[in-house]
């Protein structure tokens, strides 16, 4: 058989006969390496370890400690899995399994019911057992045409090799059961080592709404116990941050992809933090000098095309609306031109200039409904989103003077961990971007200058610009230590010019205006994620929903007593409330601590003789006796101040 010349990292080749596999080259290195090996990529393209190399490439020995190590790993671990289920459930159907740097999943469906996170455990007794009994794991790749007979009458696996580019399809058998499968395994089912079935969950055929639900099981795995041992913990301080698990506990949100995947609905906890952060805002906004409009979610299509919108972001703009004579309606995807058009609609002068216009507006966006998640990537969000037009002399004091506002909003939402990020065109990719050079070389020095003005570290990120101009991006810590873009001042010379902006100047001639787009906390989608994570749920008193429970001892002797504490304290705008069930008081206190009320009054015989209240706060053991004046003088000074006291 003739010989292949194999190519290796370092750039030197070496021949070796055609049946070679991965693990002959790599025991032809070293014994030590053919011992960590766990497969091969030839040409960039994963290969099992003991698959023929069979023609001419460049070669990768794929090992344990790799990325790529730990993704066949968790592949081989996808496959015992649907091994174990087929075993279990005979009739089962399955979609995708992916084994990745996240763990694995597999896509199963069942017509009698779906598997429950109940029965995880004895699958996973199964996976061990096959582990166990060190198995040989068979492996052969059929044509398109033999995988199609071989997977009739599974119609979500057959789908997916009959929409497949690839001519051949892996299939590997384990204690006499075969299945197909999307990436490479082990070669023995005693190479696996640590595993655990993490939960299931819905996720749609393909990520399509309009396909059927599937039951996806997550797991994960490792080399190491201490490895896996470390990510379940790191996985269960994600759950305790989860702004979805939280939102649940709390009832502060859902989502029902019966009715809409992607469109939250508020429930009355959620929306009172919302309300109370948009009023927040608007009265900051409008002390700084900001005028709140409001302004149609829908527009002409041409509006978009003017703004350059369409032609950059059509792919996430939902289709427009043909209105039968002409028109196409089109749900705006941006705030920007539509403030375009309230500064358009007067002549304006350069004594109105800085125009500051701000508005909490709703935006739509076509996000696919693999992407969505929870709070964080939604179809609908609200914006708070302001557009400030100035003349060319002003672009920087206003610049340091949104910058200021910003600052001033983190500080009562007590946000500490952010990074200034300057982000530029890519000067090597400058297609996608606004096509004036002179622009963006005198609006990405004015960024530059006012933060050096202001005297702020930042550092420089090319390729991370919107397409119509430089902006500064303020980067924040997530609950898990990721960044996160909160807040950004994008300087835009390209809009006025488009939509002929002008001013009358002090000359009586016309002058083209300077758009300064911001955001200072997002959309408030997002923005309650971060801060349900940051938190943990446990708001601060002037954010919380519920800010006072009040208990009494025995409802019907304490009872009025709480009531006349209960609206006073509403009179003076705190959120509280009376809990009249009756239940034991340990069972009540302890409800109103999971459910992170930040105040809880207990009132008995001696509270109503002394008019006082018995005050224990979120996350304390002991409580305080006060009267009444000062715990009402307390809270008031606690929400006041922001609850950073």
């Amino acid at each position: 058989m003739a010989d292949i010349t194999i190519e290796f990292p370092d750039g030197k080749k070496k021949q070796f006969d055609a049946e070679a596999t991965t693990k002959d080259v790599a025991q032809s290195i070293a014994i030590s390496l053919a011992k960590k090996a766990v497969a091969g990529k030839l040409d960039g393209k994963l290969i099992d370890l003991n698959a023929p190399l069979k023609h001419d490439g460049k070669i990768e020995i794929v090992t344990k400690d790799s990325e790529d190590g730990l993704a066949v790993l968790r592949q081989s671990v996808a496959l015992l899995t649907k091994v174990a289920l087929k075993e279990t459930y005979p009739a089962i159907q399955f979609g995708a399994e992916v084994g990745d740097k996240d763990g694995f999943y597999v896509d199963t469906d069942k017509e009698d019911g779906q598997v429950s996170a109940d029965s995880l455990p004895a699958i996973a007794d199964k996976v061990q057992a096959f582990i166990n009994q060190k198995l040989a794991i068979k492996h052969v790749r059929l044509s398109k045409a033999d995988a199609l007979k071989k997977l009739e009458g599974t119609s979500y696996e057959a789908k997916l090799v009959e929409d497949s580019d690839e001519d051949e399809f892996p299939f590997y058998e384990i204690d006499g059961v075969s299945v197909l499968a999307s990436g490479v395994s082990f070669a023995n089912t005693g190479d696996i080592k640590f595993f655990r079935l993490l939960s299931v969950a819905g996720a749609y055929f393909e990520g399509k709404s309009s396909n059927p639900m599937l039951q996806r099981i997550y797991g994960t795995a490792f080399y190491k116990q201490a490895d896996l041992d470390a990510d379940l913990q790191a996985r269960q301080e994600a759950r305790e941050h989860d702004h979805r698990v939280i939102g649940n506990d709390l009832d502060l949100f859902f989502v029902d992809p019966k009715v809409g995947a992607g469109l939250p609905y508020w429930m009355p906890n959620g929306a009172t933090i919302r309300r109370t952060i948009e009023r927040y805002i608007i009265d900051k906004e409008v002390a700084d000098g900001y005028k709140h409009v409001y302004t149609p979610v829908l527009a002409n299509l041409d509006l978009y095309k003017t703004s350059g919108h369409w032609a950059h972001y059509r792919e996430d703009m939902f289709p427009p609306m043909d209105m039968g004579d002409g028109e196409m309606l089109e749900l705006r995807p941006m705030n920007c031109p539509s403030h375009i058009q309230i500064y358009n609609h007067h002549i304006r002068s350069y004594r109105e200039l800085p125009l500051r216009i701000a508005e909490l507006g709703m935006m739509h966006r076509y996000e696919k409904s693999g992407a969505l998640s929870g709070l964080q990537r939604v179809r609908e969000m609200t914006l708070n989103d302001g557009h400030t037009f100035v003349a060319l002399d002003q672009v920087q004091d206003e610049f340091k003077k949104i910058l200021t506002l910003i600052m001033d909003v983190y500080k009562d939402f007590n946000i500490n961990d952010y990074s200034f990020r300057l982000s530029y065109r890519d000067p090597e990719n400058t297609e996608k971007y606004f096509d004036d050079d002179e622009m963006w070389n005198r609006s990405q020095t004015m960024l530059k200058g006012a933060m050096d003005d202001l005297g702020l570290d930042y550092y420089e990120a090319e390729g991370e610009a919107a397409f119509y101009g430089p902006k500064l991006d303020i980067q924040t810590k997530t609950a898990l230590g990721n960044d996160e873009t909160m807040s950004t001042i994008q300087l835009d010379f390209m809009l006025p010019e488009r939509f002929d902006l002008k001013y009358v100047g002090a000359d009586g001639e016309d002058h083209r205006p300077v758009m300064i787009h911001r955001g200072i906390v997002g959309t408030m989608e997002r923005f309650i994620a971060y801060l349900t994570e940051i938190y943990k749920g446990a708001f601060p008193t002037w954010l919380a929903p519920k800010q006072v429970k009040i208990i009494p001892v025995s409802d019907d002797k304490h009872g009025k007593y709480a009531e006349s504490l209960c609206k006073r304290l509403m009179a003076a705008n705190v959120r509280a409330e009376v809990d009249h069930r009756g239940e034991k008081m340990n069972y009540l206190i302890r409800d109103a601590q999971t459910h992170k009320i930040p105040y809880t009054l207990v009132v008995g015989d001696q509270e109503v003789a002394d008019n006082a209240v018995s005050v224990r706060k979120y996350g304390e053991q002991n409580s305080e006796s006060m009267s009444a004046d000062d715990f009402e003088a307390e809270i008031l000074k606690d929400i006041a101040n922001y609850s950073n006291n």
